[in-house]
């Protein structure tokens, strides 16, 4: 799998080799043994919310957006785009008591979750969702 960080913002550091790490863990903790191409971009609040807005219709910021442009010819292969605010970070990091970094590696792990299926669209699907990153962060001993 190829995993490619790019970051485009200033305000929060990002360890492009612990972030591919987090991808990694996430894909052997799910069992995921695919190849292809996954890119992680770290942006602002302005810009992820140009995005939110044109491909999913909402006006606001968010935390992360995945997208799945995998080929639906091509299931044996991963193809996405992730998206991650480093200002949504610093927010949540002061709402939840934790850090900018706990918070940024969360997303990784959020969006690549729903990369593989997962869905966060009512309380239960929440819970699984929340419950699988906690493991998985607990794992590469990310801890807030």
């Amino acid at each position: 799998m190829r995993i490619i960080i790019k970051n485009l913002q200033n305000k929060v550091p990002v360890n492009s080799k612990k972030v591919v790490k987090t991808v990694q863990k996430v894909l052997s903790s799910e069992g995921i043994k695919k190849s292809g191409e996954i890119t992680l971009c770290f942006v602002n609040d302005r810009k992820i919310k140009e995005l939110n807005l044109k491909y999913l219709g909402k006006n606001n910021p968010t935390d992360v957006i995945t997208f799945d442009i995998a080929e639906p010819k091509r299931p044996d292969k991963i193809f996405a785009d992730i998206v991650i605010s480093t200002d949504r970070a610093i927010d949540n990091a002061g709402v939840f008591g934790t850090s900018s970094l706990y918070e940024l590696y969360l997303y990784v792990v959020h969006g690549m979750l729903h990369l593989l299926g997962y869905d966060d669209k009512d309380a239960r699907q929440r819970q699984i969702m929340k419950d699988r990153a906690s493991r998985i962060l607990t794992r590469l001993n990310i801890k807030h």
